[in-house]
């Protein structure tokens, strides 16, 4: 079974080697998809919402939201930041009985990137 938790957080970024407008400072409302597999406990949960909630705010969130991501991620591209996200995320969302499945990082409605930990 696979748990989905959708969240947003604003940031700017720049891509320093791209050759076009995005090399320059912008920013975007980005929408973070985390997927957790496992299996339901006794009261029927894979992992409580609340407390997935809790640990990407505190993982993710407190770190990206309202920042320049260039001073977090060197070259953040979607890619890289889907990356950066999964390595924040893994540890705390591995345990016996479910484990980090997936995230989505979307810049735009049309534009995002989906990384399973590869």
């Amino acid at each position: 079974m696979i748990i989905i938790k959708k969240f947003d957080f604003d940031a700017a970024h720049y891509l320093p080697s791209y050759n076009g407008k995005c090399e320059q400072l912008h920013g975007h409302t980005y929408k973070l998809l985390v997927r957790v597999e496992g299996t339901p406990d006794e009261e029927g949960m894979v992992i409580d919402f609340i407390k997935l909630k809790e640990i990407v705010k505190e993982k993710v969130l407190v770190h990206l939201d309202h920042s320049c991501l260039n001073d977090i991620i060197p070259v953040p591209s979607a890619e890289n930041i889907c990356v950066w996200i999964w390595s924040q995320l893994k540890p705390a969302l591995q345990t016996a009985r479910y484990r980090l499945y997936e995230i989505e990082v979307w810049e735009t409605a049309t534009s995002g990137c989906v990384y399973r930990g590869e």
